[in-house]
């Protein structure tokens, strides 16, 4: 992915992450991650790579919502036997988005197998737009910001972590990294305190 950022720049990061928030597998958030450390090492600006991502995001996940909001229904219903499961599940799903819909929006952009097809599901479940909107632009907006410069001042041990595993594996990475300085720095302390 970083050769893809790298060759074709902006316009990569912006289809990745467009196609990824749309409902297709694709690295949009290792795309971001690399077009982040790109600008850590001076190749990219980092506010303009927060802001094309953020806009890629918000852009993927409305086509998202109307593909599910438009199509969604009648493909679970086609097939007998994916029929019968949507049928048990769409009214759950419905009452579930009803009431935590925003939440669900807004967390789904931060994990992995969540952000490709939350947006989807958000208008197969029949979200307000109105609602879906605002949390997608909050969700778009926030997960942009912190990827992009969490790669950008971690560098690449970090985003590598994020790339694998998510912002939660980064988060992970980072707290565990404090946790041990933070031991290391106490051992230090009380190895003084015995002398």
């Amino acid at each position: 992915m970083s050769y893809l950022i790298s060759t074709y720049g902006l316009s990569a990061l912006f289809l990745a992450v467009m196609l990824e928030s749309a409902g297709m597998p694709v690295p949009g958030e290792t795309a971001l991650i690399a077009a982040s450390v790109l600008a850590a090492q001076g190749l990219l600006s980092l506010p303009l790579v927060i802001v094309i991502a953020a806009a890629a995001a918000i852009i993927g996940d409305n086509a998202g919502y109307w593909i599910g909001r438009a199509a969604g229904r009648r493909l679970l219903e086609r097939w007998q036997l994916i029929a019968r499961y949507a049928s048990k599940m769409l009214p759950p799903a419905e009452r579930f988005y009803a009431h935590h819909g925003g939440k669900a929006v807004f967390l789904a952009r931060f994990i992995p197998g969540l952000r490709v097809i939350g947006a989807l599901v958000a208008g197969i479940a029949g979200m307000e737009w109105w609602r879906f909107l605002l949390w997608n632009v909050a969700g778009g907006m926030v997960w942009a910001t912190s990827v992009a410069l969490i790669a950008y001042g971690l560098g690449e041990a970090v985003a590598r972590a994020i790339g694998r595993y998510g912002l939660i594996g980064g988060a992970v990475v980072i707290a565990a990294a404090a946790l041990l300085y933070g031991l290391l720095h106490n051992l230090r302390r009380w190895r003084g305190y015995q002398r």
